[in-house]
């Protein structure tokens, strides 16, 4: 049979492939005579993945708070793909640095346009009672959300904003972390004491999110933009995607909860305490905590008020 020249000229090319890495070729073909055709469902391992929603109560509803925080999860690790992109780039373009923050920013916008289907898409009375065979888990206990938070930004802004000025880069990693804003959202309020919700958590992740702080100390996607030239700093579109991410993640995606939160957990002027017992009145409203991943980016004004007109418009449309 006669050898097409197109043909020719790729096996030509993978022999020199595999000489230049001391591979044999010949066995590489073996492989291809014996492998079979890839399927899509082999490929994105559906079969797996739909076996993966497993509820804990017979309410219909579950499936759709279990599905849909899954969903969640999965955009988390393309962000921190997008992130680790960033950080680990030795020289950092301003195109590159824009369009990973670009693709950053939009799968932020894809979770916060989606979660009407936290806030719309259940019925009230069947999430109170199968969220009770939860506990003590919660939202609060996602990983990879705080994980975002420590590529992003130094652990001196994430400290809690009413003691946030007593602490600056100076600090140790570990005294840094442990007064990190979200836990605050763990604590009981009466007792004072830490939530078993709270205690879980830090014991499955503590020791993984203090490596991430010292891996990226100097170096989280803040510091990068930092260490670039003041013409590149000044990129109208590199800034104006910085406070999009800002904006997106620590106020837009907190007033989705917000919404949620007030659609089942408020009624008739009574409170029901959140999954796990976190006090998500004092955790969740932007204004605060008043995190800013840059905040070099925003004036003084825009600080004080952050996440103000926001929060003001979810508590009158929620309640």
């Amino acid at each position: 049979m006669e050898i097409k020249p197109e043909i020719a000229e790729r096996i030509g090319k993978l022999e020199e492939k595999f000489r230049n890495s001391g591979q044999d070729m010949g066995s590489y073909l073996d492989g291809l005579l014996h492998d079979r055709y890839l399927s899509y469902w082999d490929y994105i391992s559906v079969d797996t993945l739909l076996s993966l929603q497993k509820t804990n109560t017979h309410f219909p509803d579950e499936t759709i708070f279990l599905t849909y925080h899954q969903i969640t999860e999965l955009y988390f690790k393309l962000i921190i793909h997008e992130q680790k992109q960033i950080i680990e780039t030795p020289n950092l373009s301003v195109p590159f640095f824009t369009e990973k923050l670009n693709r950053i920013n939009r799968y932020f916008r894809i979770l916060i346009d989606s979660f009407d289907v936290m806030i719309k898409g259940m019925e009230r009375d069947q999430f109170l009672k199968f969220r009770m065979a939860l506990l003590p888990a919660s939202g609060f206990q996602s990983a990879q959300f705080r994980m975002i938070e420590l590529y992003s930004t130094p652990l001196e802004n994430l400290v809690s904003a009413d003691i946030r000025e007593n602490y600056s880069k100076e600090d140790t990693i570990e005294d840094l972390y442990e007064n990190i804003y979200w836990k605050k959202g763990g604590i009981d309020l009466k007792t004072g004491e830490k939530t078993l919700t709270l205690k879980q958590f830090e014991k499955r992740y503590t020791p993984r999110f203090l490596r991430i702080a010292n891996s990226v100390k100097e170096n989280t996607i803040y510091h990068r933009y930092l260490d670039m030239t003041e013409e590149d700093r000044n990129n109208e579109h590199l800034v104006k995607a910085l406070r999009n991410l800002d904006v997106n993640v620590n106020i837009n995606w907190l007033l989705m909860h917000m919404g949620a939160a007030y659609r089942y957990l408020s009624k008739e002027g009574a409170t029901v305490k959140a999954t796990g017992g976190t006090n998500w009145k004092e955790f969740l409203p932007p204004g605060f905590q008043k995190i800013s991943f840059f905040p070099e980016l925003w004036s003084e004004q825009e600080k004080q008020e952050w996440g103000k007109q926001w929060v003001n418009h979810t508590f009158n449309t929620e309640k």
